[in-house]
């Protein structure tokens, strides 16, 4: 859990929950001009203390003024309460049952600045992964958080019923458009896995991955293969048997998608 100095904006705790669909565990970002005296932690992670308080130690001598949230799935949110608590500081998410206070004020929405000691922090709506979700965009550092909407290695899970796959698909498009921009977009800072280095390439690799996987359902049900089950055993048969039930909610979502 040593903190890893990744931009002079940003720095990485990487917490000790490794798996399947947490890769090498999650990333919590610690967002802080170069001599600032306060920060914003973004996704504090799963309720592990030692690692909320290595956050809070890779944090001193300055003080955490905010914590964000990408989204609310329990990796990156289970410990925003008690990180809260310790740091003394508000939390926003775009999900009223995560935010410190609960009031209206302390939610997120497009167009939403976040300004504290020098860190300029720009909203951006992206929801897919989870209806909930969004990203960090940080113009002085050319730094995007991408939570769980892109990952630093393979692909993100659009599961339903958490997620679902048309307004994920719009998603990677404004991404792919932004980063492409003139923007200045050098890096995503994902929530789980590397950096990625090159934002475009990756984007387009992503929507050409669903655009593919799509097409491969379509044609599994026109083959007659109409329930998750069933299309995964036909269009996922390599796939390692703990990822199933992951997969099988996965193509829930594009079945909802192709129903549309």
């Amino acid at each position: 859990m040593t903190a890893e100095v990744v931009t002079p904006y940003a720095t990485r705790v990487l917490a000790a929950n490794p798996g399947p669909m947490t890769l090498d565990g999650t990333n919590t970002w610690i967002l802080r001009a170069p001599d600032s005296s306060r920060a914003v932690v973004v996704d504090p992670g799963p309720m592990l203390e030692e690692h909320l308080r290595a956050v809070l130690e890779a944090v001193a001598p300055a003080t955490v003024e905010l914590v964000l949230l990408t989204h609310g799935h329990f990796d990156h949110s289970e410990g925003a309460a008690w990180f809260a608590s310790q740091a003394n500081c508000p939390v926003r998410s775009v999900d009223p049952a995560f935010r410190i206070p609960t009031d209206h004020a302390h939610g997120l929405a497009e167009g939403d600045v976040i300004g504290t000691d020098g860190v300029r922090i720009e909203v951006l709506p992206t929801p897919g992964h989870t209806m909930d979700s969004v990203c960090f965009w940080l113009p002085d550092d050319g730094s995007l958080l991408t939570g769980d909407t892109v990952l630093g290695r393979g692909t993100s899970v659009v599961a339903h019923p958490d997620g679902a796959l048309g307004p994920y698909l719009e998603s990677l498009e404004s991404l792919r458009a932004f980063a492409n921009s003139a923007a200045g977009v050098e890096r995503l800072l994902p929530g789980h896995g590397p950096v990625i280095e090159d934002p475009g390439a990756v984007l387009s690799f992503y929507l050409n991955h669903r655009r593919e996987r799509l097409a491969q359902v379509r044609e599994a049900v026109a083959n007659g293969h109409k329930t998750p089950e069933a299309v995964v055993a036909h269009v996922y048969a390599d796939v390692d048997p703990i990822l199933r039930p992951a997969a099988e909610r996965s193509v829930q979502a594009q079945l909802d998608y192709l129903n549309t």
